[in-house]
Parts: structure tokens; sequence; C-alpha cells
């Protein structure tokens, strides 16, 4: 039998008896889920937005013995790039022209992973020399280079850094060197302020010039336009302050296919402090990223307890550009590079020599990327050439 509207009662008490029905637990999940959804998501800082998620992998660490390889001792590695078209690296040698003219060397390194999925250098090969001349053809003299940073351009050149030495006025330059003789091509040209002065007001300082290189390639052809990019080791005289961290200035050139380089903007970069025990604190190395403004930096400190390095992240972002900037002692107004902390090498326990070159390497054994860190000698029996391997996850 049909029940007619009115037997059941009015309109709320149809209601009620409607909602009685429902468990209240019901109730209380669909407004927590209308809460919920309707929540802003979770903050995340401007700092972490700007900050590419980059990890390294320690791997292995090798040690190239001391060897001469025709009539030159290898030794004195200070920079290290990859060829990936012809799976090699070159590697420059901060040897002044004293024990042999100065010169890079080729090398092929073979890494290889084992049954237990462990990936190591297994061994590093010297393929060839290659010695360094001027314009003219004619080998540098001793103590007039002092080669301390080499990049691979996407024109199949050499880009390589010599600090020089303001004690002797020798001044730095940045030139562009022949893949296969080793003849200078071209002149990248250095602003006045850094070149030295008697009195030690302006200019770079012993030994803490132009350490870094790096080439980032922006177009798809070998002719197309692309970048440069140095940085001296430490502050030049006229940025030399109070302040804990070192002010650097960090340079970012544009190379045309015609025409000379040009000098485009300059950013302040602050070296990170270091500790009571340091003796020698710089930035050693810039590795470009493919992502365009972002950087690798590695920071090199030795002291009382040993050698350390730190790997940074490093992010051009809205930084001022300071090429205007007569001096770096008052920065207020300045927005530096962005860094961010990716490895602290010290965290390795593992023995650390004098690291100042880096650069991403072939791609390991599992297609992953490789990077690799190399140390410098200093042609001293005490000290070893070490190349660490980490596996580049970004």
């Amino acid at each position: 039998m049909l029940t007619k509207l009115g037997d059941l009662g009015s309109a709320e008490a149809l209601r009620d008896r409607f909602y009685s029905k429902i468990p209240l637990f019901f109730i209380f999940g669909v407004f927590f889920f209308f809460i919920t959804a309707c929540s802003p998501p979770p903050q995340v800082s401007a700092q972490e937005r700007m900050f590419r998620n980059i990890s390294l992998e320690f791997l292995d660490a090798y040690e190239i013995p001391k060897a001469q390889f025709q009539d030159t001792v290898v030794g004195g590695l200070s920079a290290i790039t990859y060829d990936r078209e012809q799976n090699c690296y070159y590697a420059i040698s901060d040897d002044r022209s004293s024990k042999a003219p100065a010169r890079f060397y080729t090398l092929k390194l073979d890494i290889k992973q084992s049954d237990n999925q462990k990936i190591t250098i297994d061994n590093v090969k010297i393929d060839k020399v290659t010695f360094l001349t001027d314009e003219t053809g004619q080998q540098y003299p001793a103590g007039t280079i002092d080669g301390e940073g080499i990049a691979l351009s996407p024109r199949r050149t050499l880009f390589i850094s010599s600090e020089g030495d303001p004690t002797n006025n020798v001044i730095p330059f940045i030139g562009e060197f022949s893949l296969e003789t080793g003849q200078k091509i071209l002149d990248v040209a250095i602003p006045q302020r850094y070149l030295a002065e008697a009195e030690k007001t302006k200019g770079i300082r012993e030994n803490l010039a132009f350490e870094s290189l790096t080439v980032n390639q922006t177009g798809l052809l070998k002719k197309d336009p692309f970048r440069l990019f140095t940085a001296t080791e430490s502050a030049l005289n006229q940025d030399l302050s109070e302040a804990e961290s070192a002010r650097i200035r960090f340079l970012h050139y544009v190379i045309n296919p015609i025409g000379n380089p040009i000098l485009v903007a300059e950013h302040l970069y602050l070296l990170e402090p270091a500790n009571t025990e340091t003796i020698s604190n710089g930035l050693t190395e810039l590795l470009a990223l493919e992502k365009e403004g972002y950087f690798l930096s590695l920071e090199r400190t030795f002291g009382f307890t040993g050698a350390g390095a730190k790997i940074f992240q490093v992010v051009v972002g809205n930084a001022t550009d300071t090429s205007t900037f007569d001096n770096l002692k008052e920065v207020s107004s300045v927005q530096s590079l962005r860094k961010n902390l990716v490895l602290d090498l010290q965290d390795l326990d593992i023995y650390l020599d004098n690291l100042e070159g880096m650069t991403v390497g072939s791609r390991l054994p599992d297609g992953t990327r490789s990077l690799i860190v190399m140390s410098d000698d200093n042609f001293n029996d005490e000290q070893v050439t070490q190349l660490l391997l980490f596996r580049l996850s970004s």
C-alpha cells in the first residue's frame, strides 16, 4: 500500500528522519574532505624554488701515479674538461714553463662496473701532451704563464686562463687555443680593474686570480654564440674588507663567431668563511650546468688539519651587475649570487688533496652522469694527483 506524504508528517520531520539514518562518522568525513581540499598547498620558500634538486653520490677515488710523459713531468694538473665527441679529458698543467714548456694533457679514463654493481675508475691513461704557444707560434718563456683553468668550447677550441704573476709584472690572461696545435687564437679582454698595480691598491693578488673557467653552450650549432664564465680565486685588492666572506668577482662573457668576446656582466660571489685553522681558502673552479644560469662551484681550503673542499650549487637569478662598481667594500645594495651547499667533501671521510678541477664527465656504465673532481699535486712528492668520481643527479 502506498504511503501518503501527509502520513509521514511535515517536511522538517522528513529531513530529521533522513539525517538520523546517516552515520555520524560519514558526516565528519565529508566535512574533513572539503576542508582539506580547499586548504592551500604546503608553503615552499623562495630559496627552495630557486635551487634545483642536485645531489652527488661518491663512487671512487683514484690516484694518478707520479710519471713522466714524452720528456715532461706529469703534475700540477689544476683543471680538467671533458670532450664528449672524443670521449677523453683535457687537463691543464700549471707548470710555468719551468719543468717543461706550458702544456695540457689528453687523458683517457677507464670507468668500470663490477659484478656487485660497484663503479670505479679502473685506469687512467695519458694519451698525448700538447704544448701551448702564443699567436706567433712561440712557446711561452719560463715564468710568463700560469695555466689554471681550461674549458672546451662548442667550436672545438680550448679556452685557458693564466693567473699571471703580479710580483714580476706578468699580467693574467684568458685565451682561446687550438685543440690540435695548442696555438693561441685570440685573447679575451680583461678589464683594467683586474690588473695589479705596484701599490697593491688595485687588481689581482698573488696566486689568487683566474683559477676557474667554464663554458656554457646556449645555441644548437657550433657557430652559434656561447657563454664563458670565470672568477678570481679570492678578492681583488680594491675589494678587500674585514668581512668574513671574501668578495669575489664573477665574470660573464659572450663569445661570438665574429668579433671580440664581450663582457656582458659581473656579479658578486661570496666565498664561504673559513675557520681559524685555515691557511688558504679560495674558489678554485666553476662548472656551468646545462640549464642556463646554474653552476656548480668548488671551494678549496688548506690548513693545519689538512685540505678540505665544498661543492655548491650557484644561481645567477637576480644578482646585481657589479661591473660598474669601483670596489666591493660596501655591498649593502648588492644582491650576490645565490649559493646552496651540495656536498662537504670532508663528510666523505677520505683523504683529500689540493682539489682544483671539476667537470661533468662521461656517462657511467649504468647510464647516469658522472662528475670528476681533480687535485693539483703542486709537483710536490708529499701530494698526489687525485681523481674523485661521483654520480651527478639533477
